[in-house]
């Protein structure tokens, strides 16, 4: 199986006014979708369609139902798979799942894509960032003479 496309259709951030440090921060990541996908130069595979939603929901300790923020990307993931592995993913897709290395697979995909733009979303709308950020520290010998 292999990621032939990836897109958002939807990016979504926001935080209310009261945001507490501390909050604590729930991550979801939910399939929406499935379904074959018409490629023209795919002759042996299957192109397949799949849609999700990723979210990352930032809720205030005592008060687990108040959300302070809320950062969420919806969008769709084509893969080329064989008409074995196609088989099996549409006959698991009856009860709303995948089979577990595809999910796997799935995930590492969506994680990858949605962190490295969550991180930049939470610093645009001024969320504390909730991944310490290296710092680079300059050597002693690259410090300026006096």
């Amino acid at each position: 199986m292999q990621l032939i496309g990836f897109n958002f259709t939807k990016i979504s951030a926001e935080k209310t006014p009261q945001f507490k440090l501390g909050s604590a921060i729930n991550t979801n990541i939910e399939f929406t979708g499935f379904e074959k996908e018409k490629i023209e130069i795919l002759k042996d595979a299957d192109a397949l369609r799949v849609s999700f939603k990723f979210s990352i929901s930032y809720i205030e300790e005592e008060k687990k139902e108040d959300k302070n923020g809320e950062i969420l990307f919806e969008g769709n993931l084509v893969l080329s798979a064989t008409k074995e592995e196609s088989k099996d993913m549409f006959k698991s897709w009856k009860k709303k799942e995948f089979p577990g290395q595809v999910r796997l697979f799935l995930f590492n995909i969506i994680l990858k894509k949605c962190s490295t733009k969550a991180l930049s979303l939470e610093e645009d709308i001024a969320i504390p960032y909730h991944i310490p950020m290296p710092q680079l520290q300059a050597k002693p010998a690259d410090q300026p003479q006096k």
